[in-house]
């Protein structure tokens, strides 16, 4: 008990409250900026963290860190253009909520089902971090091929009414993954001759452009697009929430178990976990058909697990110094310059400063509401500014946002590229969002499939040895073969009803 009181004392300054305010502000800022993802708000936090105590440098990282990510919802509500790849999952749902005049609703699910979600993480991280991190490091290559094979099957899920064009556009995904040298060989593939593409094809700049420059082109081929402001005054976030918190408690609570279990696993993180939360919604929801129209339902279950996420990826990094997502990894860094080495002393022999970061997470969680509200009001200004003078800001941003990754022009020639295509995709009927999972996800599939491939010295049957991965493997095949089964019995039931 005396090192809660500690620990209480640690984080209760003035100082420490100050540092807290000022990096959720941060994060807030470059969460909603397209481009800026969150490991970026981490990373240059960094340097700032070398002049600071042990417990506000963590406090930095971990409250800009929850900040950014739920601020990635206001562009993807507004605009169409996700702040942060997590927030990518359910761009489309919350931006046709707010071009049906429900924009508080997408914000308002958004930022409470992310602050309630990462409330569950950070209990679970407290209760339970040894417990998990120990599941979490039985994960080997064959487990993980598993857990990527069932993350494909999500792109089925969300590709709407024609699963085929979902496939071809996952498919689309994949070939995009192959480019450059990151794969097992380490030879270049489909670079051309580009020294460019042999660091292969950047996901941010080829978010950005599939989400905000197909917008762009939208508006621009239409003569009779209306101005995006609302025509009735933006009204109160939290409306409706309670009936929401009462109409999907299934949906949060599992969005929030998915999450925290997504992001315990080493080098998943919150990306993956809001893909997974979304295509689960769909597949479990009492109204698949409305998914994809502006859906609150999909919204609430991805916004809480991309923030229980968060609570999750810091249970290996905590318990054994094995980083849950890559801002988990810089994080692992500042602690061990603050001699806060992670690993199980830490637990003995810091505990007040394991019992602060504890305690600033809830802090961080709690404080997105007021300043996430806040936020929500200075962006609505967004939706009163006409259509003709807010496109061609948004393609100076995503210009920017693209530049930024690596301060190349290659990134905005990717995005215009990626903009032109899902441009010509969407007006074909063929749905992004698989295309953006595959390229999430395909590099992990490659990986982990040829070294277990090595591991099983080409014996197929080692992918089921293991309990775990037999059991992903088990669900992942049952999911693939069920429509195959409905069918069969479908056929079958007229022979039996006519004999």
């Amino acid at each position: 008990m005396d090192a809660i009181f500690t620990a209480f004392g640690l984080v209760f300054q003035p100082y420490v409250l100050a540092v807290i305010l000022c990096s959720a502000v941060y994060g807030l800022f470059v969460g909603a900026i397209p481009g800026l993802t969150a490991t970026m708000a981490t990373a240059l936090l960094v340097p700032v963290t070398f002049f600071m105590p042990p417990v506000p440098a963590v406090a930095a990282i971990v409250t800009a860190t929850a900040m950014a990510i739920f601020s990635g919802d206001i562009p993807s509500a507004l605009l169409r253009m996700p702040g942060t790849p997590a927030s990518a999952a359910y761009t489309d749902e919350a931006y046709k909520l707010t071009r049906r005049g429900q924009p508080e609703l997408a914000l308002g699910a958004g930022l409470v089902f992310s602050v309630l979600g990462g409330i569950f993480g950070v209990l679970v991280l407290i209760v339970a971090a040894p417990a998990l991190a120990e599941v979490a490091l039985k994960f080997s290559s064959f487990e993980y091929f598993w857990l990527v094979m069932l993350g494909f099957t999500c792109a089925i899920f969300i590709a709407g009414s024609d699963p085929l064009k979902g496939m071809v556009s996952l498919l689309l995904g994949l070939l995009i993954a192959c480019v450059g040298l990151d794969n097992p060989a380490g030879a270049p593939r489909y670079t051309f001759g580009n020294a460019e593409l042999m660091g292969g094809i950047s996901l941010i700049p080829l978010m950005i452009g599939m989400f905000a420059i197909s917008e762009v082109l939208r508006f621009a081929v239409r003569t009779n697009q209306p101005v995006m402001a609302i025509d009735r005054p933006f009204g109160n976030v939290f409306s409706g929430i309670w009936a929401l918190l009462k109409k999907y408690p299934k949906q949060l609570l599992r969005g929030s178990m998915l999450g925290t279990a997504v992001g315990a696993l080493p080098g998943a993180g919150a990306d993956i976990a809001a893909w997974m939360s979304y295509a689960m919604s769909k597949k479990f929801s009492k109204e698949p058909e409305k998914f994809g129209t502006g859906h609150v339902e999909g919204i609430v279950e991805s916004g809480a697990a991309n923030n229980a996420a968060l609570g999750g990826a810091w249970i290996p990094a905590l318990v054994f110094g094995i980083p849950g997502d890559s801002i988990t990894a810089i994080a692992i860094g500042v602690l061990y310059l603050k001699n806060m080495n992670p690993g199980p002393t830490l637990f003995v022999d810091n505990p007040q400063n394991i019992y602060a970061v504890f305690i600033v997470f809830i802090l961080a969680q709690l404080l997105m509401l007021p300043l996430g509200w806040m936020a929500i009001k200075a962006a609505k200004r967004v939706l009163r500014i006409p259509a003709r003078v807010l496109m061609p800001l948004i393609l100076l941003f995503c210009i920017v946002g693209s530049f930024a990754i690596n301060n190349t022009v290659f990134g905005v020639v990717v995005m215009l590229v990626a903009g032109v295509a899902a441009f010509y995709m969407e007006r074909w009927g063929f749905p992004v969002a698989p295309t953006i999972l595959g390229v999430v996800l395909g590099t992990m599939l490659e990986e982990h499939f040829f070294s277990s491939l090595v591991k099983a010295d080409g014996n197929f049957l080692v992918f089921f040895e293991r309990p775990i991965a037999a059991a992903l493997g088990a669900l992942t095949l049952a999911i693939w073969l069920w429509p195959l089964v409905r069918r069969l019995r479908r056929t079958s039931a007229p022979v039996r009803a006519g004999a």
